[in-house]
Formats: C-alpha cells, structure tokens, sequence
C-alpha cells in the first residue's frame, strides 16, 4: 500500500485530518527521570491513537538527549499501531549516497512511513527516498517560521520554462512544480506552513493534487479556516494538520486534540458546502465549453426521461457522446477541450477505452500529434491474441481517455487490461462526471479524474439559457443529490 493511500484510508477510517507531533522539549525533561521522554510520548498517543490521522516525531528532540533518545524514538515508534502512518519530521538533505544512508535509517532503522527532507541539493539527493512508491516523502516548501521569505520567496527567472521568461516566480512555487514533475510513483508531498495561506493558495494551485503537510495550527498562530479553505483539494482530503504543543501542553490532551479534530472537521463541511455553491458558476460557461454545452442537446446526445444505465442506475438524464462521430465538426471542439485538459497531465501515451472514447481518442491524437493505443472490449482469438491494440513499451505512463464517468466502477475492467501488460495509469479524462460517486470511488484506487463538465455545470447553463425545462433540470438535481459522492 502506497503512503498516500495508507494515510487517505486512515483519514477516512476516523474522520480527521489531525496529525500529532511528537515534540519532547529537551530542556524540560533533561532533568527528568529516565523514561520521562518515554512516558511523554505515550501519554500523547494513548490519549488521541482513535482520533489522529498521523503521527510526527521531529528527530531532533529525540537526537537531543543522545543514543537514550534515539533508542527512545525507536521503542516510541512500536508502540504505535501500524495502521496509523508515522512521519518522521527529519528535514535531511546531502549529496545522493550520503542521502541513500539517511534513507535506510529512516525507513528500515526507525522504520518512518514518511519523511520530510529539504529539496535545496536537487533531485539526486531526493531520489533515494522516493524511490520505493510505500514510503512518503513531504519537500519543505514554504515552511510556517518567520525567516522563511529570506530564501523561499526569492523571485527567480526559469530559463528552461518559456511561461516565466519575463514574469519571475517564487522559489517555493519552482519548488512546488517540481515536486509535481517528480512524483512519478505518487509518493511526494508538500510543507506548506498553516501560517502562510498566499502560499497554500499557489501551491495548490500549481500542484493541484498533491498532499500538504500544514505546520503552524496553534501555537504559532497559524489560521486553521484559512488554511483549510486555502489548502484542501476540491475532494476535502490532501491536507493533514500537525499539531504538537497546544495538545502535549493541554491539561487534557484527548480533550484538545479532539477539540482541534472537530474543529478540523466543521471547517471541512462548511467548506464543502460553500465549494458545492460556488462550483462551476454559471458563468464560467462561454466561449467554446458554452458552444459544446449547446450543441450536446442539439444533436440529441443528451436525453431527458427515465433511463437505465449500464452501473445499474436509473436515471432521468441520458447522455449518448457515441453520437459525436456523426458531427465532424463537434468532435473536433470536444477533442480541442480534452487536449487543453491534459496540458497539466504527464503521460507518455493516450489510452482509449471501447467504443465512446475510440473517436473521440482518435481526433486527440491527430489533432495533438500524441500516440494512442486502446484497450480491448475483448481478447482476440487469433493472432497475437492481445488485449491492448497499438505500440506500447512497458512501464509507460498512459492517461485513460473516455466519453463519460458515472460511478466509475465500469472503468476498471479497462484499467485492469492495461496495467497487466505493464503500463502505469493514474489519470482519467472524461468529457462530462455525472457526478454520481466516481471522483471518489476512482481515488480510493489511487486515479485522478479530470472532466471538462460536471452535470450540475451543465445543468446550470441549459436552465439559465431556457434550453430545458426547471422540472426536468430539478429531476435530475434531485437524482443527483441522491448519488453524489
């Protein structure tokens, strides 16, 4: 099990994003009893081991008492359940075999789930630790202490990148691209300090599916509302908040975390609940998307009445985007909104999934100029007998291209064919997400979906255009509000 796929299953399991730091301050326990170090930390996660996302021992209050609080760290970190991830704040960075000899004592010594490391060496003293896709790395990024401008907000000119010629960008943010260039085996995240909320916006802007580790909730002032409305992802996960004195100085520790935890969480429903109303404003639709939006019903590839979908469903609402080949002229406007949709996605090749997306993958690719294979509906019996149709090499990374997603459970048999000849899959494009549990359903299995409308963007337009009727647009608003994720 991937890190990020460790740690979402956990925050779905108890419903917290709140991550615990294990902080011994080494001037008040020095002059303790021996296992005061001990007792500090499990006094932490005896009190919040039902409540936390995960788990954060900063090595340097354990390196600070010597080999005992080393030996420490590593009798603390066994007590800790397994299901629960352990981020080990390390911030280490050096040339790439000294950084290999950190790794193996982080991850197989003191048996870390994650880590986080400081990117200024580069990529070579970055790869040791990224190269098993089980264990987590988090890049400081733009770090919650005061200083941190004095270097990461340094504006720099990317000679390699055309987009920031003339208009120089932060350093943190260089540093956020690259994190999302290199997190090929989807196992790095971010530091981006709570108490910095420009930045949380930029980064999530830039590196829009990566997870961000948040300091600077509590004692150093950072705004937890801000923070969370700056950081989360639109699915309310790839954000964890670490918390450490305001809960190991609290009179009840249980209390506080728990405290924190809801707090964490009211901020969360509120959040989703503003995201729901602001979606896709309806405005956002003009220009091409608006033209597609009036063409979709023109051409009769969206239906109203009573309909049964291929999950099972029954739906007030049927869309047909297998159409789309009688009407050269739509099929080249949908594939000029796919290709802008994968500018952002790294690939090596088109994956097309049978039959809606078989033309629709075609215009892309001869339109964009980017090889393309597809998967099979089934085996062929003759010949090679292959399951995948088109030159491939294994190990390549293919983005799935189809029509449209409903819960997404049908994609997976595809998905399943490309993977065993050894191609890697993490995104999906699609043209409309009837927004009927697939965003999610698809990143429990570690896929990122992307679609150019949701039904309720569309639903929106056709109603304020006067293209359909309220009681059918409502048909279809209740149906949904009774599938969405």
């Amino acid at each position: 099990m991937g890190f990020f796929h460790k740690l979402q299953k956990r925050i779905e399991q108890v419903d917290s994003l709140l991550c615990v730091g294990l902080d011994p301050n080494h001037k008040e326990l020095l002059s303790s009893e021996p296992n005061a170090l001990y007792d500090y930390c499990m006094r932490l996660i005896t009190a919040t081991a039902d409540i936390v996302a995960a788990y954060k021992p900063n090595i340097a209050f354990f390196e600070a008492f010597g080999p005992q609080g080393l030996e420490t760290l590593k009798k603390v970190i066994a007590e800790i359940p397994r299901e629960i991830p352990m981020i080990i704040d390390a911030k280490r960075s050096d040339i790439a075999s000294t950084a290999d000899a950190y790794a193996h004592a982080l991850f197989h010594v003191y048996w870390a789930d994650a880590i986080t490391l400081n990117p200024y060496l580069g990529y070579d003293s970055i790869e040791p630790f990224i190269k098993d896709e089980n264990r987590g790395v988090f890049l400081l990024c733009k770090t919650s202490n005061p200083g941190s401008g004095d270097i990461q907000d340094i504006r720099i000119f990317e000679a390699e990148n055309p987009e920031y010629h003339d208009q120089p960008r932060r350093l943190y943010e260089r540093i956020a691209g690259l994190a999302l260039a290199w997190n090929q085996l989807d196992n790095l995240g971010l530091v981006v300090g709570a108490t910095q909320p420009e930045a949380l916006e930029n980064v999530r802007r830039i590196a829009s599916s990566l997870w961000i580790l948040a300091p600077g909730v509590g004692v150093q002032g950072g705004d937890l509302s801000i923070a969370l409305r700056a950081g989360l992802r639109e699915d309310g996960f790839g954000m964890i908040i670490p918390v450490s004195r305001a809960i190991s100085r609290a009179d009840d520790p249980r209390k506080e975390a728990l405290r924190i935890r809801d707090d964490i969480n009211r901020n969360r429903s509120i959040l989703k609940s503003d995201r729901k109303k602001e979606e896709y404003p309806k405005e956002i639709l003009v220009g091409m998307p608006a033209r597609i939006a009036d063409d979709l019903l023109k051409v009769g590839c969206v239906k109203f009445g009573d309909f049964k979908l291929k999950s099972g469903l029954n739906s007030p609402i049927y869309i047909d985007l297998r159409l789309l080949v009688g009407f050269p002229d739509l099929l080249i406007k949908v594939s000029e909104q796919y290709i802008l949709l994968l500018k952002d996605i790294k690939f090596h090749r088109l994956a097309a999934l049978p039959y809606a997306a078989l033309p629709i993958a075609t215009a892309i690719s001869t339109q964009a100029n980017l090889p393309m294979i597809y998967a099979r509906k089934e085996r062929k019996s003759y010949g090679t007998g292959s399951t995948v149709e088109g030159p491939y090499q294994e190990g390549e990374v293919v983005v799935v291209i189809d029509d449209l997603v409903t819960t997404g459970e049908s994609k997976f048999e595809s998905i399943e064919q490309l993977e065993e000849v050894g191609l890697q899959v993490k995104d999906i494009v699609v043209l409309i997400d009837r927004q009927s549990g697939a965003s999610k359903i698809l990143a429990e299995k570690g896929y990122r979906l992307h679609a150019l409308f949701t039904l309720s963007t569309l639903l929106d337009y056709w109603e304020e255009g006067g293209c359909v009727s309220t009681d059918k647009i409502d048909r279809v608003r209740d149906f949904l509000g009774n599938t969405e994720e």
